[in-house]
């Protein structure tokens, strides 16, 4: 039997810990040594949540206090000459969110009270800014060494309030008075690393930060967070040959379900298909390929924006745009683009090098199938029992080819749909098919263009290709009639399968799909 190399550091992120207990550690340490030398003493980097980040804080902790010991053997010891100690003052915002104005400023208070006793300080009644200098400032006289500031989960204090202008307004004013000594104590300072999930505008709470590098897609940098197919296989590769025996796969088939599963992040053009850490490593703890990181948070704020804003839902499988707009400040962004980037639910598929333009789209099966199962309440909310088995029976319908089938079935869900919350137009109708058939594992586009128009839908099963037009309020028989004047269907009938064209109309009256739909072959 295949032996695990060894214990897995589920939910640990301490890196003193993980190095002291024997636990399974991706060598990041080559990134660290690079990020801290490279010249500038502000640093920036966004990453998705659960993908290493706090890990990452807590080894740059280690190095920066000079703990040679937790590095023996790795790529850091060869890099490292003088191990100098430095102070460090690491501030964590991940126990910051979802907060009110008066506990977030009770929170600040907390932790530099923690911060302050452990340098002899006492400056109660002052301003985080304030404390934040004084403890700089002491930290370096009583060491004589410069300090370093490593904060963590920077944006989890405004993340809850993005939505709210008032509130986030009063929650930045907050962090800015925070950082603004940063600027001024550059001198007294070795380094001032911040990392976090999403990219906040610099002038809205660094505005004396000027000078701050953003690494996040850096090719240098791009495997800084996560797991690298070659770091899977050069340090996993008895566990994955374990896993496998586990769940009675040969290791190529368990090779292939874990890249599905989990890989395809990319940060930047030329960057390594990357794993998600949390999912795998959960994976080979508990000898089984599920859905991790989605299951450990809702994201019920991107299933409000996705259908509050409009967002084509099949542009999640593919949409192109350039850096500046994913990798952009997240308030005030005109579409769901660039927090659905930074947050992990889109990613780089590929880029053009010639019209400096990137494609992105879901990064792997767990992300798809978390997202579109998240989306299918908001179109359709009801009980969970209910849509579970409409999911199930709607699913077998669309893989056993039976179109009339799986149409009846989604009548009867749309009816029972409170009247308030049924779709209230066109768009709305076309989105919950859309969803619905992506819950289903159906291969299926929205909006697909032709020469004489665009389709509303075209699903695409082993067999067969159903050209799809919807109708809001009206019939069947126009949809139809509108394939066919518009030659909609002509593009697949050369392709070798079977193609079949529908027309579906939605009764606002009775709130849900009129019962004469049209399936035609031909």
């Amino acid at each position: 039997m295949a032996q695990a190399v060894g214990k897995y550091p589920v939910g640990r992120q301490v890196f003193e810990e993980i190095r002291k207990g024997g636990f399974l550690y991706a060598d990041k340490t080559r990134y660290v040594y690079d990020l801290t030398h490279l010249g500038g003493k502000y640093v920036f980097l966004s990453r998705p949540r659960r993908f290493g980040k706090t890990l990452l804080v807590s080894t740059m902790e280690a190095y920066f206090q000079g703990r040679r010991d937790l590095f023996e053997g790795l790529a850091i010891e060869g890099l490292e000459g003088e191990w100098r100690e430095h102070p460090v003052l690491r501030f964590d915002f991940s126990r910051f969110k979802d907060v009110t104005l008066s506990a977030l400023i009770a929170k600040f208070d907390m932790l530099f009270s923690s911060l302050e006793e452990k340098w002899g300080v006492s400056e109660e009644g002052l301003s985080p800014g304030a404390r934040l200098e004084t403890l700089v400032r002491m930290a370096a006289e009583k060491t004589g060494e410069s300090p370093v500031v490593l904060v963590d989960e920077y944006d989890a204090p405004l993340l809850g309030v993005m939505h709210d202008p008032e509130r986030l307004q009063e929650f930045r004013e907050v962090m800015r008075e925070f950082y603004s000594p940063l600027k001024a104590l550059e001198p007294q300072l070795r380094f001032v690393f911040l990392t976090g999930i999403t990219k906040f505008s610099q002038l809205s709470i660094f505005s004396e930060l000027n000078n701050m590098q953003n690494v996040s897609m850096e090719p240098s940098f791009a495997g800084i967070c996560g797991i690298t197919a070659e770091e899977l296989e050069r340090d996993l590769a008895p566990d994955v040959a374990l896993l496998a025996e586990r769940m009675g796969m040969s290791e190529p088939e368990c090779r292939a379900a874990l890249k599905a599963k989990y890989d395809g992040y990319r940060f930047c053009e030329g960057s390594p298909d990357i794993y998600n850490p949390y999912s795998l490593v959960n994976a080979l703890q508990y000898g089984r390929i599920g859905s991790y990181w989605f299951e450990s948070g809702t994201p019920s704020s991107l299933v409000r924006m996705l259908k509050t804003s409009g967002f084509d839902l099949s542009d999640l499988e593919g949409v192109e745009a350039r850096a500046v707009t994913f990798d952009a400040p997240t308030e005030g962004m005109a579409t769901p683009v660039p927090f659905m980037y930074q947050a992990g639910y889109l990613t780089i598929k590929s880029y053009d090098a010639d019209y400096d333009a990137y494609t992105l789209g879901i990064p792997n099966e767990e992300v798809r199938e978390g997202l579109y199962n998240a989306l299918l309440p908001a179109y359709a909310p009801m009980g969970d029992v209910e849509r579970d088995a409409f999911a199930v029976g709607f699913a077998r319908a669309v893989r056993e080819d039976d179109l009339e089938r799986a149409l009846g079935l989604l009548r009867s869900f749309l009816a029972a749909v409170p009247y308030d919350l049924a779709p209230k137009d066109e768009k709305a109708f076309q989105s919950l098919l859309f969803v619905a058939f992506k819950v289903a594992g159906a291969r299926v586009s929205s909006e697909v263009r032709t020469s004489s128009g665009r389709v509303d839908l075209v699903l695409e099963s082993a067999r067969t290709v159903y050209v799809m037009e919807l109708k809001y309020g009206g019939t069947a028989e126009e949809a139809l009639a509108q394939i066919d004047s518009k030659g909609y269907a002509i593009p697949w009938e050369a392709g070798g399968k079977r193609v079949v064209k529908a027309g579906v109309s939605f009764d606002p009256e009775r709130r849900t799909i009129d019962e004469g739909w049209i399936v035609r072959e031909g």
